[in-house]
């Protein structure tokens, strides 16, 4: 039912290498009249939800605690917490399993300082 996500960032070129560098993705850029817009790759013909990074001081504010919760499919929650420190961001809760039929989940503090989640069935 998602259909669009917006993750607030201070400085675009450090969140940009960030989730370049942990997801193994490129992102582009998008300049929109001073609101800044770093998509993230879509496949339009899978379900789930696009989204962008974006950057406007006066309607966009980082938080790690406030706001929506982000969750971000994998294949092992555990290949993208192995790059999140080392590119600067910071694990507040390790891979978890749910449940045996749901899978596992992890939560991070991206390099902005927003809590953003993983999730895997193995």
């Amino acid at each position: 039912m998602v259909g669009w996500f917006e993750i607030p960032v201070a400085d675009m070129d450090r969140a940009k290498k960030f989730y370049e560098a942990v997801f193994q993705i490129e992102i582009s850029l998008e300049d929109f009249g001073g609101t800044q817009m770093g998509w993230f790759p879509a496949d339009h013909g899978k379900p789930g939800a696009a989204g962008s990074l974006i950057q406007n001081k006066d309607w966009y504010k980082p938080s790690e605690t406030d706001g929506v919760l982000v969750y971000f499919n994998s294949l092992d929650v555990q290949n993208e917490l192995d790059r999140i420190e080392s590119n600067g961001g910071k694990i507040i809760q390790s891979k978890t399993q749910i449940r045996p039929d749901i899978g596992y989940m992890a939560v991070f503090l991206d390099s902005e300082g927003n809590r953003i989640a993983l999730h895997s069935r193995q």
